[in-house]
């Protein structure tokens, strides 16, 4: 009976922790191939969105219209993650990483936080290389 309640008890958290996986490799495969909307479904409600000097706040179907005109300028070639991790809390992560696009290189920043139980881009950010 122990046995089965601390099964039931786990289980949750190894779903939590691979959901939570799974969406650093869909926003990865996102920037990778350029995919604006898949890179959206996982958009906040309002996302600030800093692309190379333009940096503001807007919310999701806008945010989505930003990335995907830049991704239109800069076609993305692919994207290397340099670095992933989450807060002390586990209730934010981020994701560094290089973008080459249109012959150019961007560093990536990507802010993810805990939003109704789901974890969602809060911020997303495109520098130059």
């Amino acid at each position: 009976m122990k046995n089965l309640l601390i099964l039931l008890l786990a289980i949750p958290m190894f779903s939590f922790t691979t959901g939570e996986v799974a969406s650093i490799d869909a926003i990865t495969r996102a920037l990778s191939s350029g995919d604006a909307e898949t890179l959206g479904s996982f958009f906040d409600e309002s996302v600030e969105v800093a692309i190379l000097d333009v940096e503001d706040i807007y919310d999701k179907p806008e945010a989505v219209q930003k990335v995907k005109s830049f991704f239109t300028q800069n076609k993305p070639s692919a994207f290397s993650q340099v670095h992933q991790g989450s807060s002390k809390g586990k209730d934010s992560q981020y994701c560094i990483g290089n973008m080459t696009a249109g012959g150019k290189t961007f560093r990536v920043y990507v802010y993810l936080g805990n939003t109704g139980g789901k974890t969602l881009i809060q911020e997303i950010r495109f520098d130059k290389g």
